[in-house]
């Protein structure tokens, strides 16, 4: 069965200290290009991050990988993953969907029937 993987990419981002504070446009375009080559093991897969989009990021991606950008401030993503979710739940596609985040606020806020993946866990399925 087909899931889809929607990824709170500033909070995975985030999960590494990789100086990813420094460059968030690079550190953003390196996580989408990670999750490029992992291929979603044949799954869909949507980045959300917050803030404007950035061309370089926002150009990158495949048929099945969709990069978005919330704007409207700090955690503007985990509005946009919620209403997301929540859309694709109310159709009878919460079985389907895998959140990815580590933010507790987030998860809590989720429809039931939604599974939730730690970024930790997420990055050893890209490496």
């Amino acid at each position: 069965m087909p899931v889809t993987w929607i990824v709170d990419g500033n909070n995975v981002m985030g999960s590494r200290p990789d100086g990813w504070w420094r460059d968030r446009a690079g550190a953003a375009g390196r996580l989408v290009d990670e999750i490029d080559r992992w291929g979603g093991d044949g799954h869909d897969v949507v980045v959300v991050f917050d803030g404007a989009p950035h061309d370089a990021v926002a150009a990158r991606g495949r048929a099945g990988l969709e990069v978005r950008f919330a704007p409207g401030g700090r955690d503007s993503a985990d509005d946009h993953i919620v209403d997301l979710v929540e859309a694709r739940a109310a159709a009878g596609a919460a079985g389907d969907l895998v959140v990815v985040t580590a933010d507790r606020g987030l998860a809590a806020r989720l429809p039931g029937g939604v599974a939730v993946e730690g970024p930790r866990r997420f990055l050893d399925r890209l490496a």
